[in-house]
């Protein structure tokens, strides 16, 4: 319909619905509502439809256009468990909060090293989210889930670690891949949710953040900070994602060239793109790379920017009337919004789309959160991401039957806390209560906040065993920017120390009952040296799963054998640390590049039982130098439990390399496997060696290269404990 003509179609429309209903816009049939039409075809049929105030209106985060009946999906929150409600009051601060399964905190995913179990509960995230979006009472939320966190840790002192996997590129990218795929679903043709990454890229400094500069050269860009996001459009197919609100080498990511230039030229992708909250103004009153609001509007449109999460259309008019974008322009960028909506099912009709019966009809009578499903996947969840950090002299697991007493201390032992991105969660077990439950009526188990050293020593001391629960909280327990304890951080708040400050609650219930447990509930790495040198026992677990209290009672009393292990390097100190604004991880970053020793290296954690490697050995493959990536080599490691209980291993390949041209990390993960053995049993690992995760970036000749040069591979359970070793010669 040609643009003149359709305001005078939509006054038609209310005198003649009665009459003649199907002459309304809405209600006739266009091309773009033909699911068998290319989609490209359709996207182009829709744009010709719609007026350049709804184009604009579609640059927001909702992309629906009522006047021809497209109901576009926004975007939810969903980084370990959809969150309607929560601290953030997601879904809508005017709504109640409405029960989701709530997982533990990114950072504790990580520590399970478990991609198919993270594809899983994304599954189970993904049903949630369908089921709230399509019900027909109280509808909530949409389609598009900002998750996974592709974001690498770099420092320990960056206030968003818990949203971040770890430290290692090929880690978080295996499990990000994981958890796209798991929220996008196996269907050939429609995702069950879209998954939208973020923050693209390198942002993990929060002082400062909407303005600074992340500094660093293209090897880095294409070797470490981009790879979680590369692997997660090339392997998981997310076409989503979201910017950061930093500038790369003084260009702001809302409008940086490398959104098109790699992105989408060299990575295919073909979705949305959107900045960060705010991340439009802060272009011109921060990073101040731009004159004024229309000019920024128009430097992120020509980025590729589709979607804005600031206030934005007054500068897109006012960019328009300067000419400073065209309208085709825009019509460009938004293809990539619609393209993400066909694929949702949401220009289509229901009976075509295989999950629009979720929370319709008798289905929303079953809340998925409800399923045993779902409570089974939170506790699996909890216990895979518990890390076993020291178990001296066999301290743990506790035996219920040597047990008559035990006091539970400190302050985060009778709660759990949620973070920033948390959902509402439809239950919370406590540590204190999983621990009573889990002893059982035959075990007395007392509790003191530690609040009063005096008190906390004498519930200490009359006990057969003290377990002092100790950590952070993931809000600070305060409002928007406000963090009273040092040690503590979140959005928008760095760490200013890494030294436990409850260390000193441990002590003392230490000098009271040297039989001390300490569980350490926290969101990022803390330097717990006295801790490490003088108690028997430390377990550590992230905050925020609904089955934590059940998950660390589990582990406790050697229901579970953990087998979380770290995914960051944990510094024995911040003297280990390069400044902050240091965004050259070669200047002493990450298990890569650091230097000295630290309290708990990358890949560490312990088991109740022992494990023996031997034989490791690589199998013949097309593993050539040169520029071609296709190749791999199987590599394959015999591994035993040596023990008496069964368990699982994370089995972990590092590669050093020989006689580089350049310079490379001191050892590099390129495959890791869990397994489960039984006491005794011995399996053979086989783990691929891909050919492009032994590439460097030719900076010069702007490709990747492998190199003509022996490699050492190196297999075993922690970065530091790497038993087994043998030397490979990529040949040409």
């Amino acid at each position: 319909m040609p643009r003149s003509l359709r305001s005078s179609a939509a006054a038609l429309c209310l005198a003649a619905l009665l009459a003649a209903p199907l002459l309304c816009p809405a209600q006739q049939t266009y091309p773009f509502q033909n699911k068998d039409l290319p989609v490209e075809q359709r996207i182009s049929s829709l744009l010709s439809q719609m007026t350049l105030d709804e184009k604009i209106l579609c640059l927001g985060t909702d992309p629906s256009i009522p006047r021809l009946g497209v109901k576009g999906s926004p975007q939810v929150e969903g980084l370990h468990g959809l969150a309607l409600g929560g601290p953030g009051g997601w879904g809508g601060r005017s709504k109640l909060a409405v029960p989701t399964t709530t997982f533990p905190q990114s950072r504790g995913l990580g520590n399970t090293w478990d991609p198919a179990l993270l594809q899983q509960l994304a599954a189970q995230e993904a049903e949630e989210t369908r089921f709230y979006a399509q019900r027909s009472i109280d509808p909530r939320g949409g389609l598009v889930v900002r998750a996974p966190n592709a974001d690498l840790s770099r420092d320990p002192r960056w206030g968003r670690s818990e949203e971040s996997y770890g430290e290692d590129p090929y880690l978080v990218g295996t499990l990000s891949v994981a958890f796209v795929r798991g929220l996008q679903g196996d269907d050939p043709h429609y995702w069950e949710a879209s998954s939208l990454m973020k923050h693209f890229l390198a942002n993990s400094n929060e002082n400062g953040r909407g303005g600074s500069s992340s500094n660093f050269d293209e090897r880095l860009f294409r070797e470490y900070y981009s790879v979680p996001f590369r692997m997660g459009i090339e392997q998981g197919g997310s076409q989503a994602f979201m910017t950061s609100y930093n500038a790369w080498n003084g260009i702001p990511m809302a409008a940086n060239p490398v959104l098109k230039q790699v992105v989408i030229k060299d990575w295919g992708f073909d979705g949305i793109i959107c900045t960060d909250a705010g991340a439009l103004t802060n272009m011109v009153k921060l990073h101040k790379y731009y004159p004024d609001m229309p000019h920024a509007a128009a430097g992120a449109i020509h980025a590729g920017i589709n979607q804005f999460l600031d206030n934005y259309q007054q500068a897109v008019r006012d960019a328009l009337a300067q000419k400073l974008v065209t309208e085709p322009e825009i019509d460009q960028d938004l293809r990539g919004v619609f393209r993400v909506m066909i694929r949702l099912g949401m220009l289509d009709p229901a009976a075509a789309v295989p999950y629009a019966r979720i929370g319709t009809g008798q289905s929303a009578q079953y809340p998925p959160w409800e399923t045993p499903r779902a409570r089974e996947l939170a506790r699996q969840a909890t216990d895979e991401s518990i890390v076993l950090l020291k178990n001296d002299r066999q301290a743990l697991p506790l035996d219920r039957s040597r047990l008559k007493s035990i006091a539970v201390i400190g302050p985060y032992a009778d709660r759990v806390a949620l973070d920033w991105y948390s959902g509402t969660p439809p239950y919370a077990i406590s540590p204190l209560q999983g621990i009573r439950d889990k002893a059982g009526s035959g075990v007395s188990v007392t509790f003191n906040d530690g609040r009063d050293g005096s008190s906390a020593q004498q519930a200490a001391r009359t006990a057969d065993v003290a377990i002092v629960v100790v950590g952070n909280h993931p809000t600070c327990d305060a409002g928007w920017n406000v963090c009273v304890t040092p040690s503590n951080g979140k959005e928008a708040m760095d760490r200013k120390t890494i030294v436990l400050e409850q260390e000193d609650l441990v002590k003392q219930v230490y000098a009271a009952n040297p039989r001390t447990v300490v569980v350490l509930i926290s969101s990022f790495p803390y330097a717990i040296n006295w801790t490490q040198a003088h108690v028997p026992a430390i377990v550590h677990m992230t905050h925020n799963s609904q089955e934590e209290g059940n998950g660390l009672a589990d582990v406790l009393f050697g229901d579970y054998n953990p087998a979380g292990r770290l995914s960051q390097t944990w510094p024995a100190s911040m003297d280990q640390l390069p400044p902050m604004m240091d965004y050259d991880i070669r200047h002493g970053r990450t298990y890569m590049y650091f230097k000295g020793k630290p309290l708990y290296p990358f890949g560490y954690g312990l088991s109740y039982t022992r494990f023996a490697y031997s034989n490791l050995r690589s199998g013949s493959g097309p593993l050539q130098a040169g520029p071609s990536l296709k190749g791999s080599a199987q590599v394959s490691v015999d591994v035993t439990n040596t023990g008496k209980v069964a368990g699982d291993e994370v089995v972990q390949l590092y590669v050093k390399h020989m006689a580089s041209k350049v310079e490379r990390p001191q050892q590099e993960l390129v495959a890791f496997a869990r397994v489960t053995l039984r006491p005794k049993e011995t399996k053979t690992v086989r783990m691929e060696l891909k050919a492009s995760n032994l590439a460097y970036w030719d900076t010069a000749n702007h490709r990747w290269v492998v190199e003509k040069e022996p490699i050492e591979l190196m297999a075993g359970g922690s970065s530091d404990n790497l038993s087994v070793q043998r030397v490979l010669q990529v040949e040409p």
